[in-house]
């Protein structure tokens, strides 16, 4: 049945009617909340009568909805109108690749193009847990700028249960428990044909028959009657490609062989080697059988004499470094080399701002992560054959990169998530929670092991990601010391047994949560060639280790002096390949954060401080002091004066002070402390006299962050340390019988809760809509929430008359939103752009505070170091050893 123009569906308002086919209708639609024209999907009735299988579809068309890749028609939204069950999307201008086809075949290089971007998409999709289970031309759309995009993930599930009177050109589907048939006939597999349970490689045999018809201009299984093909994909192969074209590549030719390989187990083994595969042919990628070369660049800019000088300089050590690695590879094993040096200056305009720089295991390729001069802290990539490096698009405040197994992807962390992402680039995926993540490492069988906050121990999560559990056990002399964590994890070649850093380093695995001592140090330690790495006292060691009897097997020997360490905490700035390439940094890591004042529009007027490392910022009520903390992982609180600019220091605990708020009169200060193992919350007179107060002491980490204005409650957040409710936020009456008692307290993450000037609501970050966020809601509830930022947002702070408020985006640009009203009148407008900050420790707590008329802004501001060491790689590395 037709929808009429100007119905509306949820928020969505029907435009006008663009087409129709077997699975329902579709529709052009204006979206009123975000102002913008989508296209509606409304499919039968009829497929909402099994709940179980209409929950099902939403479940998979959300995870569709969550894939956000170029080449995957993003989904915004699902739901029902009238009985029927609907999908909101992008709205796409062009055609399907039917239409093309049509025609008949279309050039290799078009096909290529067309193919390459189909494997992309469905790697992504693969990558996910997600098969389309029906790709067909009639499900691939080209746009008309030459995009293509795969259609309908997930409505194979929705198709009807029973084949009645189907023809072979239309879809007949399966529900997999009844064995009866689901697919496209002429595009299906032999699984599908069979009735049997389909999987990634069911898709990849599609992408066969599809790319088959692009080169051929013909279908690879067509015969007259249903039946005969079905017995056609059973049985038979389709003509030969050269006997259609005269004119085919003979390695495409036998890329679609493969694909459409009768049994799966001798198809592609993934997506991703499938879209490798094409991409050597289209000559877009380079693949480990090529010799290097260099191409005939275009005209150079106008630059001065020694500029060109230096870069034709280095460019002629780099090659002749190159060179000596290729002869040296292509030598026997046993030929004794000397190690080769060369140096890796950070990119132009940007600074390295974190001591790692992890290289690829087949050591092609370096990773580190940098700032642009526009203040973003990016992952970066650096092919050790060419002479500068690219940044990674969607990166932004990425840490701790680590490498795949096989060298084409990086896992990261990033706004208090673990993601991941093609080192050629592409959308990162979220993989699953890591709210101050310190290190991940990533073995042949898909597992990532990593640190999800600094006080935990190791989880592991798939990498296609999910649900993440712990895989070690803290000892308890990490639970009552400032070593809290395991951190910084390294798998050994078995893929099962990995080294961390704990009280000291120790080796453990998968399956045995009890991790073993090898040797006192506080770094971590990285396995190649026989050898164990780790820092001692700045100084780079290699130690012979039995990876056998996971024991260590002779002395340690120095590689290289003043190495670099930092990071979060005793993580060294090296990392190995498997071939034998080296890399480090060494000199002094710079603290590169100074207090500074700026006014509205991002004007500098002040600043006070040494340069420091500073966290968790907080001015005090009378806007005339400031308290931080200072020192990292050994951090205590100070207290500045703002107008003279002196500091006080409040805590001398040896252990971690992180976080610190002040009272409503100014006079006291809360903050939490791991003297006890875990972060409890304590209380302190503002001036330093009398002793220290414990409020509240259990067995999750706890952070103070907001004080209501009558001075009656305490808002608190906590780790996630119970899975099913991750990061929560508690409320600590400060009187009486002090019992703590949860605010919000959900699957999703929420923290960093600020109470507004007349302590009705609290403003704070939650990842309910799937990224940070910045809401309102009522206090002390329930009720009356409202969304203040539409872009994504952290790090919430009210105007002192509770007219504005600010916070962070995600690419570290300060906002604000006008508020109007109070109590439950409370309305908020949009929110504008005040200027960019460059945060100096964008993972420990808030980087800024304002004034009460909310004119000044105090910012914890990186500071460009004018000294930033380059990054040694040394080729052979071991051969040192042996002198």
């Amino acid at each position: 049945m037709t929808i009429a123009a100007g119905t509306k569906l949820g928020r969505y308002e029907i435009r006008m009617k663009l087409g129709e086919g077997g699975m329902g209708e579709v529709y052009r639609a204006r979206d009123e909340k975000l102002n913008r024209d989508v296209a509606i999907k409304v499919l039968p009735a009829a497929l909402s009568q099994d709940e179980d299988r209409l929950r099902r579809f939403e479940q998979e068309a959300q995870a569709a909805g969550a894939l956000n890749h170029p080449n995957i028609l993003a989904v915004y939204d699902v739901g029902t109108h009238d009985g029927s069950p609907y999908i909101v999307s992008e709205l796409l201008e062009g055609e399907e690749l039917r239409e093309q086809l049509n025609d008949g075949s279309l050039s290799q290089r078009k096909a290529l193009d067309y193919a390459q971007q189909i494997a992309q998409g469905l790697a992504a999709a693969h990558e996910r847990g997600i098969t389309h289970r029906d790709l067909k031309p009639e499900n691939l759309f080209v746009t008309t700028d030459g995009r293509v995009k795969i259609l309908d993930f997930g409505l194979a599930k929705l198709r009807p249960l029973r084949n009645e009177g189907v023809s072979s050109e239309i879809d007949t589907r399966k529900q997999i428990t009844d064995g009866t048939v689901m697919g496209t006939v002429g595009y299906m597999s032999p699984e599908q044909v069979r009735g049997h349970e389909a999987d990634h490689r069911s898709d990849i045999f599609s992408f066969g028959s599809i790319l088959y018809e692009m080169l051929a201009g013909q279908r690879a299984f067509r015969r007259d009657t249903m039946a005969e093909t079905m017995t056609a994909i059973l049985k038979e192969d389709p003509p030969e490609l050269s006997e259609t074209t005269t004119r085919i590549n003979p390695q495409l030719e036998k890329i679609v062989r493969r694909c459409l390989e009768k049994q799966p187990e001798r198809r592609f083994h993934s997506a991703s080697d499938l879209a490798f595969a094409i991409e050597s042919i289209a000559g877009t990628g380079t693949s480990s059988g090529q010799t290097m070369t260099m191409a005939a660049s275009p005209a150079l800019r106008p630059r001065t004499r020694e500029r060109i000088a230096w870069a034709a300089g280095t460019a002629v050590l780099l090659i002749a470094a190159l060179a000596f690695a290729f002869l040296y590879f292509r030598r026997s094993p046993t030929e004794s080399s000397n190690p080769v040096r060369f140096f890796i200056t950070e990119p132009e305009k940007s600074t390295f701002s974190r001591t790692e720089a992890p290289i690829s295991p087949d050591g092609r390729h370096l990773a580190f992560v940098a700032t642009t001069a526009d203040g973003k802290q990016l992952l970066w990539v650096r092919s050790l054959d060419a002479l500068s490096a690219r940044s990674l698009t969607g990166t932004e405040g990425a840490n701790y990169p680590f490498w795949s197994p096989d060298s084409r992807s990086l896992g990261f962390f990033a706004d208090g998530k673990l993601k991941k992402i093609e080192a050629a680039g592409g959308p990162p995926l979220t993989l699953c929670d890591a709210l101050n993540g310190r290190g991940g490492t990533w073995n042949r069988d898909g597992v990532i092991v990593f640190t999800p906050n600094t006080a935990a121990p190791l989880y592991r999560v798939s990498a296609s990601g999910g649900m993440a559990s712990a895989v070690t056990k803290l000892e308890e002399v990490a639970r009552r010391r400032q070593d809290r964590s395991h951190r910084w994890p390294s798998f050994l070649p078995d893929g099962n047994h990995f080294l961390y850093l704990g009280v000291g380093i120790r080796v453990a695995s998968l399956d045995a949560p009890e991790g073993k001592l090898l040797l006192q140090a506080d770094s971590n330690a990285v396995y190649a060639q026989g050898y164990l790495l780790f820092v001692r006292e700045r100084t780079l060691m290699a130690q012979p280790f039995d990876t056998k009897r996971l024991e260590m097997a002779g002395d340690a020997v120095p590689i290289a002096e003043q190495v670099q360490v930092g990071g979060g905490g005793g993580r060294g700035a090296f990392s190995v390949s498997e071939q034998g390439i080296l890399a480090y940094r060494t000199g002094d890591v710079g603290s590169g954060a100074q207090l500074t004042w700026f006014d509205r529009s991002g004007k500098q007027t002040g600043v006070f401080g040494d340069l420091a490392n500073y966290a968790s910022l907080h001015l005090s009520p009378d806007g005339k002091r400031a308290a931080v903390s200072i020192g990292g992982r050994n951090g205590d609180i100070w207290i500045y004066e703002l107008a003279r600019g002196l500091r006080t220091r409040l805590t001398f605990d040896p252990e971690a002070q992180h976080d610190v708020i002040w009272s409503p009169d100014g006079n006291r200060l809360v903050f939490n402390s791991s003297r006890k193992g875990r972060l409890d919350l304590y209380q302190k007179a503002a001036d330093g006299s009398g002793s220290e107060e414990l409020l509240v002491e259990s067995d999750v980490d706890k952070y103070p962050i907001s004080w209501s204005p009558d001075g009656r409650f305490l808002l608190y957040g906590t780790t996630f340390d119970v899975p099913k409710t991750k990061t929560d936020l508690w409320v600590l009456p400060v009187s009486g019988d002090r019992k703590p008692f949860p605010f919000l307290q959900t699957v999703f993450n929420e923290s960093f809760g600020q109470f507004s000037p007349d302590g009705g609501w609290i403003a704070y970050k939650s990842d309910e809509s799937g990224r940070d966020e910045v809401y309102v809601t009522l206090f002390p509830g329930p009720g009356g929430k409202r969304q203040i930022s539409t872009a994504g947002g952290s790090f919430p702070r009210w105007r002192s008359d509770g007219k504005e408020i600010f916070y962070l985006s995600p690419d570290n640009k300060l906002m604000a939103a006008e508020v109007k009203g109070q109590g439950a009148t409370l309305e908020v407008g949009a929110a504008r752009v005040l200027f960019d900050v460059r945060p100096g420790n964008p993972t420990s707590g808030y980087q800024y505070d304002v004034s009460s008329d909310g004119q000044r802004f105090l910012v914890n501001t990186s500071v460009d170091q004018k000294a930033s060491s380059p990054i040694t790689v040394v080729i052979n590395w071991t051969a040192g050893l042996k002198k």
